[in-house]
């Protein structure tokens, strides 16, 4: 069976779940933020979201970065990699994309994950 979790935006879901994988999406949800203070909200909310699935951040598996200026990257990296902390073990595989974001929106993260 698959294990759904309603978002606030209509037509998508904020995560899924199919047996031991968990995949889930977030934006910041204060997007006055700069992008290290976006970043920050959304890896918090993607932890949230994973909780709520019985998962958590050292297990995620892969992850999609989109931000709105490449130019920021090393700035946003410094957050993840904080956020992750020092053991490769729980490092995810992930790739970063510049990509137009809706509005003030600066940074969007999706994973997968495993519980």
């Amino acid at each position: 069976m698959i294990e759904r979790k309603r978002g606030i935006y209509e037509g998508r879901n904020k995560s899924s779940a199919y047996r031991d994988l968990v995949w889930t999406v977030a934006t910041s949800s204060d997007t006055s933020l700069d992008i290290k203070g976006q970043t920050q909200l959304t890896l918090d909310t993607i932890q949230e979201n994973l909780l709520e699935l019985g998962s958590d951040k050292t297990k995620i598996v892969s992850a999609q970065v989109y931000i709105a200026d490449m130019n920021s990257k090393q700035l946003m990296d410094s957050v993840w990699c904080d956020w992750f902390g020092n053991n490769p073990q729980n490092w995810p595989q992930r790739a970063c994309l510049g990509v137009d974001l809706e509005g003030d929106v600066l940074i969007e993260i999706t994973v997968t994950a495993v519980r």
